[in-house]
């Protein structure tokens, strides 16, 4: 099988067709462009998120805590606890088990979400540390996006840059990124982990009646949209030339050949308004120092589609994240 994750067809077939319900107290549970699993045991709702660190070998605790606080963004919850579980090889020292700890802890406090417990472990079925986090959060149930009001003519919106999660890696993990950045570029490229949480836009978002979000992770941009145009049964429309990117992104992208709008994007929200709402929620996001880009809209067809000035493509199921031509 190829690297990355599971193809939209296989995870359907293998894993998604046999997840029933039984329960009265699951409301929504995985899915193709879900990033969650929501619960109800009465009063606020539970919205859960699990997820591994795979593609990359530096700030792991940091990526752990923020991605899986990112999924349950998704749904304007507030993230309360997260388990971790770490594999280590026998190769790895204690050394690097604090690095992770300190690193994944200080990001917890960082956003008022608490460790609360896990599994740590050295096995010979891991030839690198893996990492990975559950993570429960809570929302009121006006407060969570309600996909099923997406309609035509809605405004589709991405914060921040695309690919910032992917250039950061990239530039941690791979020495020649020097050569090709200046010094300030290269400090500011390694950097961009810190700019990893999307739960400040989110909050802003469900203040403003939010649709639907989805966390731009392995496959980028590209795979996000298909993802979520799959999961609203709405045709989405986006424009090149509105998608917001970094130099930085773009040298390194540049140099290895790989295509920006399908690299790793933690970092990156997109997101569902009302069209008169938008406007509302940008100039607040903005005001907090938080980007935010209109990049399309909602429609009434079946596709994804990509307008570039003398073309459109028509996006499929994503294939590998370009991160793993690199890593």
């Amino acid at each position: 099988m190829e690297i990355g994750k599971l193809k939209t067809d296989l995870l359907e077939k293998y894993i998604f067709d046999k997840l029933v319900s039984n329960r009265e107290e699951v409301i929504m549970g995985g899915g193709t462009g879900l990033d969650n699993a929501v619960m109800d045991f009465g009063g606020d709702l539970i919205v859960a998120s699990t997820d591994p660190i795979t593609g990359a070998s530096k700030n792991l605790g940091a990526l752990a805590i923020n991605i899986s606080v990112n999924d349950v963004s998704c749904q304007c919850a507030d993230p309360v606890g997260v388990l971790m579980t770490l594999l280590i090889p026998p190769s790895a020292d204690l050394d690097d088990l604090k690095e992770i700890v300190d690193d994944a802890t200080r990001t917890a406090r960082e956003l008022n979400v608490d460790i609360v417990g896990g599994h740590t472990e050295v096995t010979d079925a891991v030839n690198k540390i893996v990492i990975s986090t559950t993570v429960f959060g809570r929302v009121n149930k006006k407060r969570r996006p309600d996909l099923s009001t997406v309609k035509a003519g809605d405004v589709l919106a991405v914060s921040k840059y695309l690919g910032i999660e992917g250039t950061s890696i990239i530039a941690h993990e791979k020495r020649e990124v020097k050569e090709i950045l200046s010094k300030e570029e290269y400090e500011f490229a390694k950097s961009l982990s810190k700019e990893i949480s999307v739960l400040k836009e989110s909050k802003i978002a469900g203040k403003y009646g939010v649709k639907h979000m989805h966390d731009i992770t392995e496959g980028g941009l590209f795979g996000a949209v298909w993802e979520t145009s799959k999961a609203l049964g709405h045709g989405i429309r986006i424009f090149n030339d509105s998608i917001p990117l970094l130099d930085v992104t773009k040298k390194i992208c540049d140099f290895y050949k790989i295509n920006p709008m399908k690299l790793i994007s933690s970092g990156s929200m997109l997101m569902v308004f009302d069209r008169e709402n938008f406007d509302d929620f940008k100039e607040e996001a903005e005001a907090s120092g938080i980007k935010v880009t209109k990049i399309g809209d909602i429609n009434n067809e079946k596709q994804a589609v990509v307008k570039y000035k003398d073309r459109e493509i028509i996006l499929q199921d994503p294939d590998p994240d370009e991160l793993y031509k690199v890593v």
